[in-house]
């Protein structure tokens, strides 16, 4: 470790020390990260979660809010001005305009903070007046948490994973590895070719996600933010091999790792209180059981962030301890409610041996199907002389307002499971039921009218309820 290093350390040091003991004496702060891989609905959420504070009819199972205590909800500017503040009034006005559309999805990290003044059912609280609590909401891409696996990987080590794991999806990846082969081993390093392999590379990530997988690192490849372009970012792996394109992509990887991948943690990760996760589950059903599967290996890897060894480089610096941890399936709006604790079922099935194997060192887990935005009104119709118990919405590709039976979930989730286990590109899914998911557009709010949700206060309930007591 440098001299900048250490002097670096020293001064973080003494920032949170004055932030902690500000928190003490005066007003307290949680910061609240929110992440989730693509289609996981990052924005909707934060921004339906902040849009419902503020207009708190929706909030039933938010005590604080049930008894009357939560007296009032603001956005304050932001202490950190070197990152980009989530843009919460834009993104609400794409969701409640006369045309609704869904808001574009999370590409960086960003963070907003709202003030809650509250009125605490403590003892003697009735002399001390209203509390504050300052809540920090830290919006960063998923696909960033499954860049802390690459530190303790060398480039050799990583290009032979990503290479074994590209072999298994020849569709997406053949492109880029055509091109791999093509190329001159022997030549001098040339960065007209270096970009192309790069560019095959990213496009072949993209495809994956494209296809329904989520195990898709470096995550900043699909999401580089500011750094697009730059030379951290253009590389990608090879087969063995001792050539000068070797020896700079195994700089880049390194500088990657330097630059970008250990900064975020650091910065960002290390500071966090309390976690929401957000899982596409209902698409990744739809995909079929390897996109299951691959979900399970993704969230795997994120957990890993949560829960570093004793001599790891990310445990040397977490300076506070994520103590509650949210995995929450949306979009349960897309399928009935009489299904919802199916598909929580199944969330929890495939977290269990990750969760269970983790130490949390006291961390407390729930989790919940929910819904940021409740797109679907629930109705019940005839099919056949049966009842069917449909979800009724408009289709976002072309307008058309359709009730919809999705079809069921399994009452035993471990069917799931073993299917995922299992999997191959040409697996059947659910025993031939016609489960599928639907693409619904943003429903057209009323005058006045707040942004309906599903479960959104039993998370926030989970996630901060403690702290308005």
């Amino acid at each position: 470790m440098g001299v900048t290093d250490i002097a670096d350390d020293i001064l973080r040091f003494a920032e949170e020390t004055r932030d902690a003991a500000a928190e003490m004496l005066f007003e307290p702060r949680l910061r609240l990260g929110v992440t989730g891989l693509s289609r996981a609905g990052k924005t909707v959420f934060i921004t339906s979660l902040i849009a419902n504070l503020r207009e708190r009819g929706r909030l039933t199972q938010l005590s604080a809010e049930a008894d009357g205590r939560l007296q009032a909800v603001t956005i304050q500017p932001h202490p950190d001005r070197e990152t980009p503040r989530f843009d919460y009034e834009t993104h609400l006005a794409s969701l409640s305009g006369a045309n609704p559309v869904w808001p574009e999805s999370t590409r960086r990290i960003s963070q907003v903070r709202l003030s809650l003044k509250f009125q605490s059912n403590k003892m003697l609280s009735s002399f001390t007046g209203p509390g504050v609590l300052h809540l920090d909401i830290v919006d960063y891409p998923g696909e960033w948490l499954l860049d802390l696996a690459l530190l303790d990987l060398s480039c050799a080590d990583w290009s032979a994973k990503a290479l074994a794991k590209a072999d298994k999806r020849s569709e997406q990846s053949a492109p880029w590895q055509d091109l791999i082969t093509a190329r001159e081993t022997d030549a001098e390093f040339d960065e007209s070719v270096a970009k192309p392999l790069a560019a095959a590379f990213t496009d072949y990530l993209n495809a994956c996600r494209v296809a329904g997988m989520s195990g898709l690192a470096p995550g900043r490849l699909l999401m580089p933010g500011d750094l697009e372009g730059s030379p951290a970012l253009t590389f990608c792996p090879l087969p063995p091999g001792r050539d000068p394109l070797h020896s700079e992509f195994e700089k880049r990887f390194e500088a990657y790792k330097r630059s970008i991948v250990k900064p975020f943690f650091r910065d960002h990760f290390a500071t966090l209180d309390r976690q929401v996760v957000l899982v596409d589950l209902m698409t990744a059903l739809n995909d079929g059981p390897a996109a299951v599967a691959d979900l399970g290996g993704a969230l795997s890897e994120i957990l890993e962030a949560f829960r570093p060894g004793q001599n790891s480089w990310l445990s040397s610096i977490l300076g506070r301890k994520i103590d509650r941890i949210l995995f929450a399936a949306t979009k349960a709006d897309h399928i009935h409610s009489n299904e919802h604790d199916r598909l929580t079922a199944i969330m929890i099935s495939l977290l269990r041996d990750s969760v269970s194997s983790a130490s949390f060192k006291g961390a407390e887990t729930d989790a919940l199907a929910i819904a940021s935005l409740r797109t679907t009104s629930e109705q019940i119709t005839q099919q056949n002389g049966r009842e069917v118990r449909a979800v009724r919405g408009k289709l976002l590709d072309d307008g058309r307002e359709v009730a919809l039976d999705p079809g069921g979930l399994p009452d035993d989730p471990a069917s799931v499971l073993a299917a995922a286990r299992g999997a191959d590109a040409t697996a059947s899914w659910l025993d031939g039921d016609n489960y599928q998911v639907m693409r619904f557009a943003p429903p057209v709010l009323k005058n006045g009218e707040g942004l309906p949700h599903i479960r959104l206060d039993r998370a926030l309930e989970f996630l901060i309820g403690d702290r308005l007591t």
